[in-house]
């Protein structure tokens, strides 16, 4: 048994620090002496990330925390475009967390469990570069793909935990762990760190990312790829609305990509298509489960629909392909469910749970790029790279294509829009509802009014009518301390030097 740390300065024991398979009962300097076992170890920090461990120690009890499902759910119902039909995320989707809930609890323990995972491999695998195990261009590989990781985890977390970069970069963020822990000695120096500011978390994100893009040469979609981490970055400087930087992160990805004619064939073989960039990899045998596999809530279980708001939004048009359905073919996007709601068809394998979690697509990186253009003035390319996404979901471009808008607004606006559709059940809309907070030109206040936790009426999602209400969950407005979700109370017992966000 070897001594551990995963998200607080508590001591802790399990069989195996990595969670190595088949391996256990290792030591993590064993885990580093020989290119097979570091193989092992690489592979044991993507179950970390696909699986996590959640509040079981069964090798498979994990929720898909973070990567794994996680980010998909709890980024859905922490917005307005998906309604939660039981009661599996009431308290994300209704605001009504604190800081024992488990959903943000286990969002933080096993984001840190993966970022430690990240440190440990960071560290071993230089020592074994050192030590001449495996040589320096596999080591800077293998590295560059754990500061990827690390890099990534923090920026989610920061986006949930803390307040938006834009509005205050100085605001409390979270610990940015960049050192591993496995003695308690460790353990006991880690807990002189504080929260640090929201800055200091972008700047390190942005500084790992770099040097993921510079070491990586792993090619794999479902391992971290230097093209992830370029298409990462125009995603982080989107928040940092720094629209320069998103641009010139994005043309480096040009021509290394093409997006899929129809919308629906990235999910319909998600592990090899032309637009996924970076996608965590589920089998049947290692997956987050029927209590978090995307195909069990979102489909079989029928728990999380898509909300009437955007359903019957008049911008989304009547005869777009995303909202193609059809029992018999798997490229359909949606199907109505048991008691006559729309739910997404992106994720079909509601059996073995084996669809890839879609991180990010090259269709995220062209609307990026299509806002930074929008926004920096330049509306001809932002209206083409905003049609790049769009026209294919057409059914008549020709006739239906976006040829002019009246000013910019409006083209960031509909730039905007077309993000929700696009990603709709892919856990996006929490990003967008955090980044857009005071916005100049498309403002969101807080947390958008949701239609009532429960099944709504199928009458809701009639096309004809764009749903007026009600809204049987409130508006969270940005000054409320719900806005963020609060440190874990554990966390908090551990660590003295964190403060607790305001208000909880």
């Amino acid at each position: 048994m070897r001594l551990c740390w995963f998200f607080t300065a508590h001591s802790c024991t399990e069989d195996n620090i990595l969670n190595l398979q088949p391996i256990n009962n290792i030591s993590v300097d064993q885990s580093f002496s020989s290119p097979s076992l570091i193989e092992s170890s690489i592979n044991g920090m993507y179950n970390a990330a696909a699986i996590g461990q959640y509040n079981s120690t069964s090798p498979n009890g994990g929720r898909g925390y973070i990567w794994g499902a996680a980010f998909v759910q709890q980024g859905d119902n922490r917005g307005e475009d998906v309604v939660n039909q039981a009661t599996f995320y009431q308290l994300t989707y209704t605001a009504t967390y604190d800081p024992t809930t488990a959903n943000n609890v286990y969002y933080w323990i096993d984001g840190y469990r993966l970022i430690n995972r990240c440190n440990l491999v960071i560290e071993g695998v230089t020592k074994a570069v050192a030590d001449g195990i495996i040589s320096s261009d596999k080591g800077n590989d293998y590295i560059g793909q754990a500061k990827f990781l690390r890099a990534i985890t923090h920026f989610e977390m920061c986006n949930f935990f803390a307040r938006p970069y834009h509005i205050n970069a100085n605001a409390p963020g979270i610990p940015y762990r960049e050192t591993g822990v496995d003695t308690q000695a460790e353990i006991d120096a880690g807990i002189s760190q504080g929260r640090g500011t929201v800055g200091d978390v972008y700047s390190k994100v942005l500084a790992d990312l770099n040097d993921a893009e510079n070491l990586i040469s792993n090619t794999s979609l479902t391992k971290a790829n230097k093209n992830a981490a370029i298409a990462f970055k125009t995603r982080v400087y989107l928040h940092m609305r720094d629209w320069s930087n998103v641009i010139k992160e994005g043309l480096k990805l040009e021509g290394k990509y093409t997006l899929e004619a129809h919308p629906g064939t990235p999910f319909l073989n998600s592990y090899k298509n032309s637009e996924s960039i970076f996608s965590i990899m589920q089998d049947a045998t290692n997956n987050p489960g029927v209590n978090a596999g995307l195909a069990s809530q979102y489909k079989r279980r029928e728990l999380v629909c898509i909300s009437p708001i955007i359903w019957t939004n008049p911008g989304w048009l009547a005869d777009d392909k995303r909202r193609y359905e059809n029992s018999s073919d798997p490229l359909a996007m949606v199907f109505t469910g048991s008691r006559g709601v729309k739910f997404t068809n992106k994720y079909k394998d509601d059996s073995g749970y084996t669809d890839a979690a879609p991180v990010i697509r090259y269709a995220e990186v062209l609307l990026n790029m299509a806002e930074a253009y929008a926004r920096s003035e330049d509306t001809g390319k932002g209206l083409e790279y905003l049609n790049k996404v769009r026209n294919r979901s057409l059914a008549d471009v020709a006739s239906q294509a976006y040829t002019d808008f009246g000013s910019k607004n409006d083209l960031v606006k509909a730039i905007l829009l077309e993000r929700r559709i696009e990603f709709l059940m892919e856990g996006r809309r929490w990003q967008d509802i955090h980044r857009l907070q005071q916005d100049d030109i498309a403002p969101i206040d807080g947390i958008p009014a949701k239609v009532a936790n429960g099944v709504p009426p199928a009458a809701a999602f009639d096309l004809s009518t764009p749903y007026a209400g009600p809204y049987g969950v409130a508006n969270v407005p940005y000054s409320d301390h719900r806005f963020v979700w609060p440190l874990p109370q554990v966390e908090l017992d551990s660590n003295p030097n964190l403060d607790q966000n305001e208000g909880y």
